[in-house]
């Protein structure tokens, strides 16, 4: 680092579920921090992601999607999450993938209104835009629902406009010290990781099945000298349920093992053994206790 003055802070991505907000902080680092998927509602804890340059540290706040219905109280934590997650961030990114205006939009709105952080509001996946015509007038119209300081189109998936996106943001950081250590890309811990990156496994295998009802925990992680063990527990909330998860003579288990071990030992850069139990905790989604039990803080 040189004598220049950093431009750092945090900027909160926020936006409705399946917006593209985890793809979009994976590209803008260069690795996964956090985990996709097609389904909505992938993301459920604050994550940080930071990138530091010569000049500048952002620490980007990858939050789960705001949404309105679902009175379980795990889409309770969701949108409490997305909420207090906009306090005391220097920019707010608003990542919308659609050109359409709806009640979760205005909700969305509302909560903006109350912040004093200025708002960027990207609009992604135009790689995805039929009619190309139709994004300047889109444009012109969400202009006069708030007053954003910028809304600029991207795509998160291809990295169209991500320089000109990250170069916008850079100019409404303040000035400061580096926060985290130069060499560090997120406060995620290796468990934490392990745990997302099973289930990012279990919810593409499974599709639309069940992948609300799935939460994982880690009961052993041994670090060894030429291997990490590590025993996890895949929780859903039915019999049949578990039966989906584990497959046809243990198939479908044995598979998003296979895979989620092969994450994982890019992850820790060593060999891994991985052990998976599938169990039983009736209706934990809808649990606050549960919920706790599960690692879901701050829903007190």
């Amino acid at each position: 680092m040189n004598n220049a003055p950093l431009k750092t802070g945090f900027v909160a991505l926020i936006g409705a579920p399946n917006a593209g907000k985890s793809t979009l902080l994976n590209n803008i680092l260069g690795q996964k921090i956090s985990i996709t998927s097609r389904r909505p509602q992938t993301t459920r804890h604050r994550i940080l992601g930071i990138k530091t340059t010569e000049h500048s540290q952002v620490v980007y706040v990858d939050t789960p999607g705001m949404h309105l219905g679902g009175k379980k109280a795990l889409n309770k934590y969701l949108n409490k999450t997305a909420d207090t997650s906009l306090m005391g961030v220097d920019v707010i990114v608003w990542v919308k993938d659609d050109m359409h205006w709806d009640d979760n939009d205005i909700s969305i709105l509302e909560k903006l209104k109350n912040e004093g952080a200025p708002v960027v509001l990207a609009i992604n996946k135009i790689d995805k835009i039929d009619k190309k015509e139709t994004l300047l007038p889109f444009i012109q119209k969400i202009s006069l629902e708030h007053d954003f300081k910028s809304i600029i189109p991207i795509s998160a998936l291809t990295g169209k406009q991500l320089v000109e996106f990250e170069a916008l943001l850079l100019d409404l950081l303040p000035e400061g010290d580096l926060m985290f250590p130069k060499d560090q890309v997120t406060d995620s811990s290796e468990r934490f990781m392990t745990t997302e990156i099973i289930r990012e496994k279990l919810i593409r295998r499974l599709g639309q099945e069940i992948p609300h009802s799935l939460s994982i925990s880690i009961d052993q992680f041994n670090v060894e000298k030429n291997i990490t063990k590590i025993y996890a527990v895949i929780w859903v909330e039915r019999e049949g349920q578990k039966n989906i998860v584990i497959g046809d003579k243990g198939a479908g288990l044995k598979d998003i093992g296979t895979q989620a071990r092969l994450d994982l030992e890019k992850l820790l850069d060593t060999k891994v053994y991985l052990n998976l139990w599938v169990k039983v905790k009736k209706n934990w989604s809808d649990s606050e206790r549960d919920l706790i039990s599960l690692g879901y803080r701050g829903i007190e």
